[in-house]
């Protein structure tokens, strides 16, 4: 993947059940499981953002900046990988919709009308996220952290 291309993007979390306190949104209680968060990057650096949230996860040398930040810096949050698509038109919102059940309201969607861009599954989603990005007509790219 050309990490410059813009795109769109799910991260897959493994994670213990905990709570999080999420800057000015408040606690949030994650139940322990799978956690998919799901992005854009159809700014200048385009899918460079997924690199920095991987970096991120790993060397947990940044203050927060987005709502996922909080994940990737609380020790009970493990990064998996993502599933990227490149893209320039606007699918985050499409993907949130579809992935919508077990959601934390107004997670990472403070920019649109969604209730949630995080979302809750018992068992691996990688699978489901694929099958989503393929219904809307994207060419899913997924990997490990």
């Amino acid at each position: 993947m050309d990490f410059s291309e813009k795109g769109v993007y799910c991260l897959v979390f493994e994670n213990r059940g905990c709570v999080v306190e999420v800057g000015k949104k408040g606690t949030f209680s994650f139940p322990e499981g799978f956690h998919i968060y799901v992005g854009s990057a159809l700014g200048s650096g385009g899918m460079k953002r997924v690199k920095r949230h991987i970096e991120l996860s790993l060397k947990k040398d940044k203050n927060p900046r987005w709502h996922v930040d909080y994940l990737h810096l609380n020790p009970s949050f493990k990064l998996l990988g993502a599933v990227c698509a490149s893209t320039s038109d606007r699918f985050e919102c499409k993907i949130a919709c579809k992935l919508g059940s077990d959601s934390a309201p107004g997670f990472g969607c403070t920019d649109c009308a969604c209730i949630s861009h995080l979302f809750y599954r018992r068992e691996d989603p990688f699978p489901e996220i694929t099958a989503v990005f393929e219904a809307l007509g994207l060419l899913p790219i997924a990997f490990e952290c």
